[in-house]
């Protein structure tokens, strides 16, 4: 029988600002509202906050018209005592397809000098060359590289797979690992032994991060805390628990006068919940909570959204009916891609493809440009063996890489600076072009547009405090 882990004190990493709110909320809540508590939650005295990466970059330009880059910096100001952290796909950065390696690096140099401390990174196929670059270019930085793990169930996943990627992890670099389950699919008995074998086998602290989806990951937390887990991911308890992370009261609590105990003040937390209790209800058009516990992802192994996804998708196709077909045909798609862990992008590759498969009423008939492009192997190699027929039906003769991906990228930064040199000559404003050069044009214009105007306005001001007389256009 192994020994059990020393018990040591757990460190509570709060990812209200950043996960907490992507998981209930569509990632809306705006720079202003993250300010407003952002402050109090500086002085709780969390291993870490995550505030950053995943979806915020995107959205933040999509709906709220914010800059991400300025959001970090407000927050870093807001809280100086706090490690900040973030979620990086690897060499997705935090888009949806693989960036060449410039990119990466400059990114990562900006996020870093921006305030981040901490960045976890992972792979959606778990494939150690798409961490590879963004490992490097943190470490040359000086941030925590954390490398997290793509948690899932399937036939050629298991205990030892798992540890033997944190191994290679470490080997790469790696400061801490991150066992990422994201669609609350680790069950307790699995997490103990899961963290007790990856701390055995590559003698780095390893933290937790679970949803709450399936209602299993506050027992997974505590059997991972007593076989060593260092940290655990947990969101405030206003905004936990569904699809969301367990919540840190809770938590605290459980372990609180045990070896474990976290040294955190359940005190501090009611002031804060009850703001951001005021504040989640501003977003009430987009709190995803029905329901609060989901037993199907157990079975169809899909993270929070899908499912609702699928609703919404097959509501505007009238075709509501066939859910069951979609929801089953998604582990036959995974199947045929070599089961590649569910989550961004894989989660919407495949998803895609088994809603096309039953509207369509034939398997392939169409293909997704996602979906050729990774049996291609263009998102890198799967964890498992492809399907070659269907590969086969979806690109016929078309080559299939076998480098890492990233090795087929060009340099792209220069040729981008230069496309978007009338807008800005801010490298974080080519950043925000390069990952999403749709949303960031007009977004960059309306930008160039209002520093004008206030550049405009402070001569405006310094010429009237001279008693000179200025005229204006329209501001």
């Amino acid at each position: 029988m192994a020994a059990k882990a020393k018990p040591q004190k757990v460190g509570i990493c709060d990812t209200t600002l950043r996960d907490g709110h992507q998981s209930l909320l569509a990632t809306r809540f705006s720079t202003a509202d993250i300010l407003e508590v952002a402050s109090a939650m500086d002085e709780v005295g969390f291993a870490a906050v995550e505030v950053w990466g995943g979806a915020t970059f995107d959205t933040c330009m999509r709906y709220l018209n914010e800059d991400p880059w300025d959001r970090l910096r407000k927050i870093r100001k807001t809280m100086p005592k706090t490690k900040l952290q973030m979620l990086l796909r690897g060499q997705n950065l935090v888009g949806y397809r693989h960036y060449s390696d410039d990119v990466v690096d400059e990114f990562i140099k900006r996020a870093v000098g921006n305030g981040i401390d901490v960045i976890r990174i992972f792979d959606a196929l778990n494939d150690l060359r798409n961490y590879s670059r963004a490992m490097e270019a943190a470490k040359k930085e000086g941030a925590h590289v954390q490398a997290a793990i793509a948690y899932t169930i399937s036939p050629i996943h298991s205990i030892d797979y798992f540890a033997e990627e944190a191994a290679k992890l470490r080997d790469m670099g790696a400061d801490s690992i991150c066992i990422k389950d994201m669609a609350g699919l680790l069950l307790p008995f699995s997490a103990e032994k899961l963290v007790r074998t990856i701390i055995a086998r590559t003698g780095l602290p390893v933290q937790m991060h679970s949803h709450y989806t399936s209602g299993m990951a506050s027992m997974s937390y505590l059997k991972g805390i007593e076989a060593g887990a260092a940290i655990v991911d947990c969101a405030m308890s206003s905004m936990a628990l569904a699809s969301s992370q367990p919540a840190a009261v809770s938590i605290i609590a459980a372990l609180k006068d045990t070896p474990y105990d976290t040294g955190l003040d359940l005190n501090v937390f009611a002031p804060i919940n009850e703001r951001l209790k005021q504040i989640r209800k501003k977003y009430k058009a987009f709190d995803n909570t029905d329901p609060r516990i989901d037993a199907n992802v157990l079975r169809y192994q899909m993270p929070g959204g899908m499912i609702s996804n699928f609703i919404s998708q097959l509501k505007d196709a009238n075709a509501l009916d066939k859910l069951q077909e979609v929801l089953d045909e998604v582990p036959r798609v995974r199947e045929d891609m070599g089961y590649p862990p569910l989550v961004t992008p894989t989660s919407q590759i495949v998803g895609a493809q088994a809603l096309l498969n039953v509207l369509l009423g034939q398997r392939y008939k169409m293909a997704t440009n996602e979906v050729k492009a990774y049996f291609r192997g263009e998102y890198g190699m799967p964890p498992g063996a492809i399907n070659e027929q269907i590969r086969r039906q979806v690109i016929g003769d078309d080559k299939v890489i076998t480098c890492r991906p990233a090795d087929n990228i060009k340099s792209s930064f220069a040729k981008a600076r230069k496309e978007i040199g009338a807008w800005t000559d801010d490298n974080e404003d080519v950043l925000l072009y390069i990952m999403f050069p749709q949303i960031a044009r007009p977004f960059l214009e309306q930008k160039m547009i209002q520093e004008t105007h206030i550049e405009y306005d402070m001569i405006g001001v310094e010429q009237n405090a001279k008693g000179q007389d200025v005229e204006f256009g329209p501001v």
